[in-house]
């Protein structure tokens, strides 16, 4: 009989709860540029919503706010429904190590009923997956692996002068989809100022925010199907840029929105 194998993800993500707090683990095979990849902390803060004992619904909107960044050391999360509604209910997430706050993030979960239905954003067409070739970075970082990615056009590496990116992505090796991936999958993308500049610049998410608008059924049904992520820019000012993305299903249907502002070190050209 052959052995269960965890995927790393949810090895990742892994929470064990003692009726107060969710304890779990950085793991160093997701670590960033100096701290873990924000995808990866921010399906962690989701699971802890996910799995506290009141919770209520579905997820609909979650936001993270990276304070400081994580070491490879264990942390402890604390999750509060703070208020709960006929329709909503909202988590406030704090994440902590050694007894300082890392992460905080909002979590908002609510009953799907039958509605009005209509998708204004239009999916971008684009070749097949298959047609494709997988994206190999010239310095990929560690949580890179865990990412099977096909850019279509906008990279570091493409003469694109906006700052668009068109990208096939899921989890590698392949993983069921779920929302704690999706939300992860969110912020797989190239950052917008190596994209438009050409060049990597030291840069820090500050808060990220992810927007689940398929019901849970659509998500599921996607199994391990490549998606197709769209981000873009919409300015760059002062230190700081936004990131404003889309991710379809290969037929269509609009899975999630996230939006992202980015700390960014990337003087004027000539100025230090």
């Amino acid at each position: 009989m052959s052995q269960l194998v965890t995927h790393a993800f949810d090895e990742a993500t892994a929470l064990s709860y003692d009726g107060q707090r969710f304890h779990g683990h950085v793991k160093a095979e997701y670590y960033n540029m100096v701290g873990p990849f924000g995808g990866v902390t921010a399906a962690t803060m989701l699971k802890a919503a996910l799995s506290h004992p009141e919770r209520l619904g579905h997820p609909l909107a979650l936001t993270v706010n990276f304070a400081a960044p994580a070491k490879v050391a264990p942390f402890v999360i604390e999750a509060i429904p703070v208020r709960t509604n006929r329709s909503t209910q909202h988590f406030m997430l704090t994440m902590m190590q050694d007894g300082e706050v890392i992460t905080t993030a909002t979590a908002v979960f609510g009953m799907r009923r039958e509605s009005f239905v209509h998708t204004e954003a239009v999916m971008p067409d684009v070749p097949r997956p298959a047609d494709v070739p997988r994206f190999v970075a010239p310095a990929p970082l560690p949580w890179m692996q865990w990412y099977h990615v096909r850019l279509i056009r906008g990279s570091a590496f493409d003469d694109v002068q906006d700052a668009t990116t068109y990208q096939w992505m899921r989890d590698d090796p392949p993983r069921p989809l779920d929302h704690a991936a999706l939300a992860a999958l969110c912020d797989t993308f190239v950052p917008r100022v190596y994209v438009k500049l050409k060049r990597p610049v030291p840069i820090g998410t500050v808060t990220f925010t992810v927007y689940f608008l398929a019901d849970p059924e659509t998500i599921f049904r996607q199994g391990t199907n490549e998606l197709l992520g769209v981000a873009r820019a919409t300015g760059f000012s002062h230190g700081y840029f936004d990131q404003v993305g889309e991710v379809w299903s290969q037929d269509g249907e609009l899975l999630a929105t996230t939006t992202q502002l980015v700390y960014m070190k990337a003087p004027i050209s000539g100025s230090s």
